[in-house]
């Protein structure tokens, strides 16, 4: 197996694209902690799937990615019970749709801690014991909205761009350590995130909600379909393989050609 005695971290992943991934690094041997909320019988279900794709251990952390002290806690419980973790999938996120005029602060805040500070504070606490091996994979999932804008979404957009700065910054930082550092960048794809972000932009355009999913959501996509959670979880895996090596500090898209245009 690829990944055998290799350590995943991989926040926002018991739905969506960060359960995708989980599941592609599992089956490839990795041992895997999780990290998100949700019902807590369908996390342990999902642990324990992910425990046997990789025949290996798997772990479970219900961290609040808005608290530096409980990212603190989430990479030490992970170095404990699974060790420190080899490759790091930054993907957890939020969102909140509204004109800049009436964007609540405290949804600012929140986005920006979730989306782009805690990207910050799992770099700067496991890139040290990957740059000790030799070795590491450092994947956070971006955005197309990390490369262009869309309206209402000034906070999401700019956390996004953050994003794809931060990684080119670690990049350079750790070239000559094998470490590589790349965001994956998504247009939409079909996960509770997108979902929720509907009703918000009914109200802030007067639209329904198939006006919304077509003439906005895939408006801007010319293969008009969302993109699948599967899809972005192979190219983290491949990110992960030696072939992948010299691929660091790159953002690559994966948006229907969205921002082909």
């Amino acid at each position: 197996m690829l990944l055998k005695d290799k350590v995943a971290l991989v926040t926002g992943s018991t739905s969506g694209i960060g359960l995708a991934i989980a599941r592609a690094l599992a089956a490839e041997g990795a041992r895997v902690m999780l990290n998100g909320f949700g019902d807590k019988a369908e996390i342990k279900q999902i642990r324990d799937e992910i425990a046997e794709l990789s025949q290996d251990l798997a772990s479970y952390s219900d961290a609040d990615l808005s608290k530096p002290a409980a990212i603190d806690k989430m990479i030490a419980t992970c170095t404990d019970e699974l060790g420190s973790p080899s490759i790091l999938i930054n993907n957890a996120g939020v969102q909140h749709v509204s004109p800049v005029e009436s964007f609540p602060a405290d949804k600012w805040d929140l986005i920006m801690a979730v989306n782009l500070s805690a990207v910050f504070h799992t770099t700067r606490l496991c890139l040290p014991s990957m740059r000790q091996r030799g070795w590491g994979r450092i994947i956070n999932t971006a955005s197309a909205h990390s490369l262009v804008a869309s309206p209402n979404k000034s906070a999401y957009v700019a956390a996004k761009h953050g994003v794809a700065g931060f990684t080119k910054s670690v990049a350079l930082e750790a070239a000559r350590d094998g470490v590589t550092v790349n965001c994956i960048s998504p247009g939409y794809v079909w996960t509770t995130l997108v979902e929720n972000q509907i009703p918000d932009t009914m109200k802030a355009r007067g639209m329904t909600r198939e006006q919304v999913m077509n003439d906005v959501l895939l408006s801007a996509q010319p293969t008009k379909r969302f993109v699948e959670p599967v899809e972005v979880a192979s190219l983290a895996l491949y990110l992960c393989r030696p072939e992948a090596g010299s691929i660091t500090g790159a953002n690559l898209s994966m948006d229907g050609g969205w921002t082909a245009q």
